[in-house]
């Protein structure tokens, strides 16, 4: 795969994270106010480690650093934003494995 692929891969997660942070400050209602802070971990989280993925072509094994990255935000942010937009633990069962990714591709830039 081509490196520089990854800088594609981050413009589409970067303007899904700004969208779905401004859905998050401004039309996100939820019943329980707890799980506004839910959706702003998520959006943390997702726009951190997108631009965290524009460094990817940089990396000595940029697929494997990329596939790291993009894993962990589908797991772990899409984990959060479901979670708090249907008020709902329950479909958390995912997050770990995405911060593990996350974990996982930071530690992938050591080798």
């Amino acid at each position: 795969m081509d490196p520089r692929l990854w800088h594609k891969i981050a413009a589409i997660s970067g303007a899904l994270a700004v969208g779905l942070g401004a859905y998050g400050a401004h039309g996100f209602k939820p019943n329980d106010p707890a799980y506004k802070q839910v959706w702003h971990t998520a959006s943390l989280y997702h726009l951190v480690h997108t631009a965290a993925l524009l460094a990817a072509p940089m990396t000595k094994n940029p697929n494997i650093f990329g596939g790291f990255m993009s894993t962990g935000i589908l797991l772990f942010s899409g984990t959060c934003y479901s979670v708090a937009y249907l008020e709902d633990r329950r479909y958390n069962r995912l997050a770990p494995i995405g911060g593990f990714a996350f974990i996982a591709g930071w530690t992938s830039l050591l080798f």
